[in-house]
C-alpha cells in the first residue's frame, strides 16, 4: 500500500510542476506590454498600461486601499497612490472613506471608469473568443470552474499561511 502512494505521490508532484509551469506561461504573458497595447487598442481607450492594469484591478476588487493595491500588484505604496491620484484626477476613480476605518481612503471606479472598463472587457472576450474557438462549452465551463476554486484556495492559503 505504502508502493501505491508513493507512485501516486510522484504523479502528484509532476502534475503539480506541470501547474507552476502553465502558471508561469500564463503570468508571462499576462505581463507583457504588448499584450496590454494590443487590449487597449482594441478596446478603443486611451489610457497608460500602468494605469490600464490599476483601474482594472480597482474596478474588479474595490473598494481597496492604496496599501492593498500595491500588495496585490507588487508595486510600492508611493507609486500607486500617485497612479491612483492620476485615475482620480482623470475622473476614473473616486476615493472615499473606508466606512470602518475613516483614517484609510479607498478607491472605487467612477461611472466613467466603469464605462472604460466595461470597452476592456468587451475587447478581452473578443480576443479571448478567438483563443478558445477551438474549445467545447464543456471545456471552458470546466477551465472557469476550476480556475475560479483554484484561485479561491490560493487567496485563501495566502491569507492563513
Amino acid at each position: 500500500m505504502a508502493e501505491k502512494k508513493k507512485v501516486q505521490d510522484t504523479h502528484i508532484s509532476a502534475q503539480l510542476k506541470d501547474l507552476h509551469r502553465s502558471l508561469i506561461s500564463i503570468v508571462s504573458v499576462m505581463n507583457r506590454p504588448r499584450n496590454d497595447e494590443r487590449l487597449i487598442a482594441e478596446a478603443g481607450v486611451h489610457l497608460d498600461q500602468a494605469l490600464f492594469r490599476l483601474l482594472v484591478v480597482i474596478e474588479r476588487v474595490g473598494p481597496i486601499g492604496v496599501v492593498e493595491l500595491a500588495d496585490r500588484l507588487g508595486r510600492d505604496y508611493t507609486t500607486i497612490s500617485r497612479q491612483v491620484s492620476k485615475l482620480e484626477r482623470m475622473g476614473l476613480v473616486i476615493r472615499h472613506e473606508n466606512a470602518e476605518d475613516r483614517r484609510m481612503r479607498e478607491a472605487v471606479v467612477s461611472a466613467q471608469g466603469k464605462a472604460m472598463t466595461d470597452q476592456i472587457d468587451q475587447a478581452r472576450e473578443r480576443l479571448a473568443r478567438g483563443i478558445l474557438r477551438d474549445w467545447t462549452p464543456e471545456d471552458i465551463a470546466n477551465l472557469v470552474r476550476l480556475m475560479r476554486r483554484f484561485a479561491e484556495d490560493l487567496e485563501q492559503g495566502t491569507r492563513t499561511g
